[in-house]
């Protein structure tokens, strides 16, 4: 096999598998561990994967801070559905903490709740509380803080400390990254804390995640993935993640398709 055949392969077998590591490369092509090693090297100077940790990925799975701005023009397609569907989620008189980002704003623009309905929304972010304000009969507590201009979300202690005196039902998060191993993540350690605050004061915790986002990890680690109920995502997602997902209990749901699976 030619290095350009090996190149082919390696990143047909990443189109299947997310990641692949070095050692099984090696076997798979016949060839040493130092070949492979060389392979990648090449590949990713092509920016055509991503090495870490002794195996290979197809993205850079580090993400840098961006602002809500530029987020809004991204996937707003895939985000409106995600928002839509976590929006049917919402039982009459109920009571929910919504995060911050651009995939729970699209959230807040789909809650239209009947007139008999009462619910109380908690949240961290400016633009929701704005969208949320036109409903008569939602109830917004606005948390109180240090305002994070690039997300227009408050963080800090006492966001954190004012979240202790609530439970919800429903805590609805928008993520920077999602990791099998490393659990989900932001970019900023202020909002992983008050997120944690977030997760402590809900009974079930709903990630609302368009597919890029998986394969990522942002600066903070919020949670590992045993502590997430529900995963709302686009077609996009590589099946291999939603069956790993599946397996580890946690349910999914994917807009855009008719593919659904759940784990409990």
């Amino acid at each position: 096999m030619t290095k350009e055949e090996r190149h082919a392969t390696i990143l047909n077998m990443l189109m299947q598998h997310d990641n692949i590591l070095v050692t099984e490369l090696s076997e798979l092509l016949n060839v040493s561990s130092v070949t492979i090693r060389k392979d990648l090297t090449e590949l990713e100077k092509e920016s055509k994967l991503y090495r870490n940790h002794g195996k290979a990925i197809l993205i850079n799975p580090y993400i840098n801070n961006r602002s809500v701005n530029e987020k809004e023009k991204l996937n707003i397609e895939e985000k409106n559905e995600i928002g839509k569907f976590g929006a049917s989620l919402i039982n009459k008189n109920d009571s929910i903490i919504i995060a911050s980002g651009t995939t729970v704003h699209a959230l807040a623009r789909n809650m239209h709740p009947d007139d008999s309905d009462k619910l109380t929304v908690i949240t961290a972010s400016l633009e929701v509380a704005e969208i949320l304000s036109k409903l008569h009969n939602v109830d917004i507590i606005v948390l109180g803080g240090i305002l994070r201009h690039s997300s227009l979300s408050v963080v800090g202690k006492f966001a954190e400390s004012t979240l202790a005196n609530f439970s919800c039902s429903t805590l609805f998060l928008g993520v920077d990254g999602i990791d099998l191993e490393y659990g989900i993540t932001t970019t900023d350690v202020r909002e992983a804390l008050l997120n944690r605050a977030m997760i402590e004061s809900a009974q079930k915790v709903v990630v609302l995640a368009d597919s890029s986002k998986f394969g990522r990890r942002g600066f903070s680690k919020i949670a590992g993935l045993d502590e997430i109920d529900r995963i709302i995502t686009d077609s996009n997602v590589s099946h291999v993640v939603v069956d790993k997902l599946s397996a580890m209990g946690i349910e999914i749901t994917i807009t855009g398709s008719d593919v659904g699976k759940g784990g409990n």
